[in-house]
């Protein structure tokens, strides 16, 4: 079976955080410097991943200030 692609890995892991509460509304997420360590990665999946996640509404992004778990996310089903 292929390896999952990084950037698939971090939406994952990110939304299941969400989903199960260890992150909740509000909460900063770990820097990019600190994703790619955390996931032995360059900057640019975990770019990717965020962007993602900020276009499907699951995280805000701000530059300069980081990422955040959106106050209203997703449906969760």
């Amino acid at each position: 079976m292929p390896r999952q692609p990084v950037y698939e890995q971090v939406i994952d892991d990110i939304t299941a955080s969400i989903r199960s509460g260890a992150l909740r509304p509000g909460d900063k997420l770990p820097s990019i410097a600190e994703l790619c360590v955390q996931y032995e990665a360059s900057a640019t999946p975990i770019r990717l991943a965020l962007r993602i996640l900020d276009e499907r509404g699951w995280i805000e992004v701000h530059q300069g200030r980081g990422s955040f778990v959106a106050e209203r996310t997703p449906e969760i089903t």
